[in-house]
């Protein structure tokens, strides 16, 4: 598996299966989750609003993924994952390694050559950027998918940077 960094809009990317920080409702929000929504059209949210109504009644656990049609994105997959919430006072470290290890998992079954993820929980969610690379460059290798290519795909210059200090 190669493991590779680009600084760029994770919605460009042409890849298999483009992993999406969503948030538990699978309803779309801020950031990369909005991004990609409101580029990859209508499709993806009716996807997960069937999701909601079968399995995620109570929406996508955290540390959990699932996948959709990447509707108009020129990718063939979304995989929804929820990353923690960064905390001071509780380690949620297994969490954020969980939605790596599960979007893989997810990726395998779909059996996508190609999956670009953001810097989950690095946003909104306050996750150091520098421990998030290290927990996502760390998982990724350790968990040896059946995947050729993972691609971190960085929103700023501070993000590439972390993530190839931890590669």
């Amino acid at each position: 598996m190669n493991i590779t960094l680009v600084q760029g809009d994770i919605t460009e990317q042409r890849v298999d299966a483009i992993v999406n920080a969503a948030n538990s409702s699978l309803m779309g929000g801020g950031g990369v989750d909005g991004a990609i929504h409101r580029r990859g059209g209508p499709e993806i949210l009716q996807e997960c609003r069937r999701l909601r109504a079968s399995h995620y009644g109570e929406g996508l656990p955290t540390g959990q993924a699932v996948a959709t049609t990447a509707g108009r994105l020129p990718a063939r997959w979304v995989i929804h994952t929820v990353g923690p919430v960064h905390s001071t006072t509780e380690d949620r470290s297994h969490l954020l390694a969980s939605c790596y290890r599960e979007s893989l998992r997810v990726a395998g079954h779909l059996r996508a050559a190609t999956v670009a993820f953001p810097a989950i929980s690095t946003g909104i969610y306050g996750w150091p950027v520098d421990d998030g690379a290290r927990i996502a460059i760390q998982t990724v290798r350790a968990v040896g998918a059946s995947v050729d290519e993972v691609r971190f795909v960085l929103f700023d210059a501070p993000a590439y940077a972390a993530f190839e200090a931890a590669l």
